[in-house]
């Protein structure tokens, strides 16, 4: 079977279902507005994902994700959910570097998963999901 490329501006539907016209959306749009990279992590532990080349446990509630293509920069956009349980609930989540010395690269970025502030305590959060959204190399 032979592969080939198809290249196109602009991607047009007709709406059948609604109104019978025809929309267009400029395929830019599309490209820069997905997440370039997601994961979906359970325990420590990667139970779905894209872009990913994997996660490296650093201790509780302490993790580094990896990104099999490069960001185009250390600058990308990141966003955070996370689950819990009736055990977890008084905890913050904080997707940043631990400190100065972890730094996002254009291929990981090492972050404080859960924490609860009253006593201190780091954990290993349950059902958290991770995004990435900028360029790619």
């Amino acid at each position: 079977m032979a592969n080939g490329t198809i290249a196109f501006d602009t991607l047009s539907t007709s709406d059948s279902v609604k109104s019978n016209t025809e929309k267009s959306i400029d395929t830019s749009y599309i490209f820069n507005g997905v997440a370039k990279a997601w994961f979906a992590c359970d325990n420590m532990a990667i139970i779905d994902s894209l872009n990913s080349a994997g996660l490296t446990d650093n201790g509780d509630g302490d993790l580094t994700l990896t990104v099999t293509n490069a960001m185009g920069n250390a600058n990308y956009s990141t966003g955070m959910g996370a689950g819990g349980s009736a055990t977890t609930d008084s905890s913050i989540r904080i997707l940043e570097g631990i400190d100065a010395t972890t730094a996002r690269t254009a291929l990981a970025i090492r972050l404080r998963q859960g924490y609860k502030p009253a006593s201190l305590t780091k954990y290993d959060d349950s059902l958290s999901s991770i995004q990435f959204f900028g360029d790619l190399t």
